[in-house]
């Protein structure tokens, strides 16, 4: 009989690793959540059966009846934790942040040549970086900022790895997953693949016309559906707003609790009024924002079963779709496709007018979410109005405006503050501040000239971490951006220790400050 650590075979296919632990074990799966056996639902959704799971269902049929059946005794016997989990890692506290960082990379690496059978993850062709603590596997949008750090530290096998993992993926299933576990099958993050490919022909290591196809399949996938919308209908992630504007909002192809937080989003639907379907559908189309969770996709900020993620179309989203279709023209006009190169420019122009239409607000001066179901803007200003300068996609004028209105509101002691929002009690909220939006705010700033407000904001949000890292010693996925505050709190689980983005952003803001180009 196979153990549950033998390599990979030909016969455990790409269908069959793409059944989630619910598919496999169902009210098993759901007993075992409900019940409370482990303080993170991540945990089991990440154990590692001991043996084939339909001998695991029959033995769980013909024992669950008995009146001494014990449920943890059972799970205990018949499944072992994920045994990729992330070791412990011993910092030496004389290291600066530098050699601290460049020391990690091997401690964050993983690789899936040895691949648990039955297990919920979906193995991968290279090496690969986590980002850290409960974060196990390899995620999307995480990993290019990651890839940022990897550049700084001359790592360029695993900076060519991330992308060609991603490319392999997208290949595979058709679009790059929320991360390599089965259960994020259904949904993506933000579609930022465009931009590794970029780096990696920036960096010299790879031609970014050589993943063409991989590109080309990543935007089927967010447009899938487009061509039989007529006005204000929508189908998964693409919404036909009028007669010439289409843009596109997260979504996630089942309506189930999210399997690596079955028990929290099930508790929450029964709480609600509204459908259950509803609430799950929204929280897994949270889960693809990468903001999970923020009071940006909230009716109530202080409700999270109010959340209406599916109704808005994202700032960053359609940011980052506008860039993946400009690199789609330029790379078909470089390989001689000049109907495909102009399909493509022309759909780039087309979202930078439909941007410009329903995302940006000329009386507020920045841009902000649009709820296409209520036919308005959001009221909230977030840190997302800062990717559009990043992607250099904002005029001139809509690039200072979005400058002054974020150093008037969104400036804080130690960087840029996710949003305004201070009652909500989510991560993605105030006052908590995360490396990915920092960076892209310190770049988006510097590609229109504002130089001395961004090297403003790279100094506060380095001497936060520093700061941190000095009493602590390590570097941790979010942080307060207020002085004398401790570790940042919020969301679904503990603050993480690492941690990839992190790690990846002071990198190579450190390596800019020593003169190397790096993004």
């Amino acid at each position: 009989m196979p153990t549950s650590l033998q390599a990979t075979t030909d016969r455990d296919t790409y269908h069959d690793a793409a059944v989630t632990p619910h598919d496999r074990f169902g009210e098993l799966f759901e007993a075992v959540a409900l019940a409370h056996l482990f303080e993170d639902s991540k945990t089991f959704a990440d154990s590692v059966p001991r043996v084939p799971p339909q001998q695991i269902m029959q033995a769980y049929e013909a024992q669950r009846d008995n009146p001494d059946f014990d449920l943890r005794a059972f799970v205990d016997a018949h499944f072992e934790e994920d045994p990729i989990a992330c070791s412990g890692y011993e910092a030496d506290t004389s290291d600066d942040m530098v050699t601290h960082i460049d020391r990690l990379w091997p401690a964050l690496t993983r690789n899936s040549r040895e691949h648990p059978l039955w297990s919920s993850l979906l193995s991968l062709s290279h090496d690969y970086v986590v980002p850290g603590g409960r974060f196990r596997e390899f995620y999307y949008w995480d990993s290019y900022f990651t890839m940022l750090g990897l550049a700084a530290s001359g790592e360029d096998r695993l900076l060519c790895a991330v992308a060609d993992n991603c490319a392999d993926l997208i290949a595979r299933y058709g679009h790059m997953p929320n991360g390599n576990r089965s259960y994020y099958l259904s949904r993506s993050q933000p579609p930022i693949f465009s931009m590794m490919v970029a780096l990696l022909e920036q960096r010299g290591q790879r031609r970014a016309v050589d993943y063409l196809p991989q590109l080309k399949r990543e935007y089927a996938f967010w447009m899938h559906g487009e061509a039989q919308l007529k006005p204000g209908e929508a189908h998964r992630r693409c919404v036909r707003l009028d007669d010439e504007c289409w843009l596109n909002r997260h979504w996630d192809d089942r309506a189930t609790p999210r399997e690596e937080s079955y028990r929290e989003d099930y508790e929450l639907a029964q709480a609600s009024s509204r459908p259950a379907e509803q609430v799950y559908r929204d929280l897994r189309a949270g889960a693809e924002s990468g903001w999970d969770f923020s009071g940006r996709w909230l009716d109530d900020t202080r409700e999270l079963h109010t959340i209406r993620t599916t109704a808005f179309i994202p700032v960053e989203l359609n940011s980052l779709l506008y860039h993946l279709e400009y690199l789609l023209g330029q790379l078909c006009a470089d390989v001689g496709e000049e109907s495909e190169a102009g399909h493509y420019r022309e759909r780039a122009e087309r979202r930078r007018m439909a941007i410009d239409r329903y995302l940006w607000c000329e009386e507020r001066g920045a841009y902000y979410d649009y709820d296409w179901q209520r036919g308005c803007r959001s009221i909230h200003l977030t840190a997302a109005c800062v990717v559009p300068l990043y992607l250099q996609l904002a005029s001139p004028g809509q690039a200072e405006r979005v400058v002054n209105v974020v150093a008037q509101r969104l400036l804080a002691p130690g960087g840029l503050v996710t949003t305004e929002i201070n009652d909500s009690g989510q991560q993605w909220d105030h006052p908590n501040g995360w490396a990915p939006l920092q960076w892209m705010a310190i770049e988006g700033f510097r590609h229109y000239g504002f130089h001395d407000v961004a090297e403003d904001l790279a100094e506060r949000w380095l001497a936060l971490v520093y700061d941190l890292y000095r009493r602590e010693h390590k570097l941790v996925e979010k942080y307060v951006l207020y002085p004398g505050a401790e570790f940042a709190g919020g969301g679904e689980y503990p603050l993480q220790d690492g941690f990839g983005w992190t790690n990846g952003v002071i990198r190579a803001l450190l390596a800019q400050r020593d003169g190397m180009v790096v993004g």
